[in-house]
């Protein structure tokens, strides 16, 4: 039997389009790329997740010279948050990148992490993938990864 997997998303050709709240998110993303270590591969990447409470977290990748030490900048927002800030659901996450010619997607572990901090919190994420002048947005990361996984 054939299935088919569609979704929708919010796409925006400049910020000026975006509501006020996202292009703050994506900012604060691009204030957090400042942060990054990218050594070795010169791409840095930094993330801002504002919580339920309008508080903003920051993450930005780390690379190491014990490679594949290291981690990416959504991961580490993402563990940061869980550890000091339960209780205080992430609404959004903002990614953004330098350079940044193009929008900023989330890597395939990134993703699953992503699915599981929703589950975990019990309420979707708003991912906003900025870069290269333009920004898409999903309203869940579930969309981002149609088949997750699930330990159970």
């Amino acid at each position: 039997m054939e299935k088919k997997f569609v979704f929708e998303y919010e796409h925006y050709d400049s910020p000026e389009l975006m509501p006020e709240a996202d292009r703050l998110a994506v900012a604060e993303a691009e204030k957090a790329v400042g942060t990054a270590n990218a050594t070795y591969s010169n791409f840095k990447v930094g993330a801002a997740a504002r919580l339920r409470s309008g508080k903003y977290l920051y993450g930005s990748n780390f690379e190491s010279e014990v490679y594949p030490a290291g981690l990416c900048a959504e991961r580490s927002l993402l563990f940061h948050a869980f550890a000091c800030h339960a209780d205080d659901p992430i609404e959004t996450l903002a990614i953004a990148s330098l350079p940044s010619e193009r929008e900023c997607y989330p890597c395939g572990q990134c993703r699953q992490v992503l699915v599981d901090a929703e589950r975990r919190q019990g309420s979707p994420i708003r991912i906003i993938m900025s870069g290269g002048g333009s920004a898409s947005v999903v309203d869940s990361a579930e969309k981002l990864l149609p088949f997750t996984f699930i330990l159970k």
